[in-house]
């Protein structure tokens, strides 16, 4: 199990516990590397979804959740490659969100797996390298 950098919809499964094989690869992950990795807009787009769902109990255990895990600031290197992964898949007319460019772009700078349900989407950005924790 390479060190990754798990999505926003896995850390959501994980947070949730219903879905026995993420549970079983969440578990092995942190027998290995004792913590997760995420991205800040990771952080951001679960916090505000669990804001706006005025979720309190759900708050308190993600920010615990992020107090034990290594949250990945947004530096100029991500931008950049961020940028450069903009600049490639528009022309091809198969943009996805910037908060998931965001993210691809921290595994790559970072050189991490993503950990992601969303093998497709992600699949579009040369270079990056996919893992899904769930059953195919």
């Amino acid at each position: 199990m390479p060190p990754s950098l798990l999505d926003t919809d896995t850390l959501s499964e994980v947070m949730k516990g219903k879905n026995p094989i993420t549970r079983q690869k969440a578990r092995q992950y942190l027998d290995i590397y004792g913590r997760f990795t995420f991205s800040i807009m990771t952080r951001y787009e679960i916090l505000r979804g669990l804001k706006a769902k005025q979720a309190t109990k759900q708050i308190a255990v993600f920010e615990n959740r992020c107090r034990v895990s290594e949250v990945l600031p947004l530096t100029d290197p991500i931008i950049v490659r961020g940028a450069d992964i903009y600049a490639d898949l528009k022309p091809r007319g198969q943009l996805i969100s910037d908060a998931d460019i965001l993210i691809a772009s921290t595994a790559l700078i970072h050189d991490l797996v993503l950990v992601t349900n969303n093998l497709r989407h992600f699949s579009r950005i040369p270079g990056l390298t996919l893992e899904t924790w769930k059953a195919p």
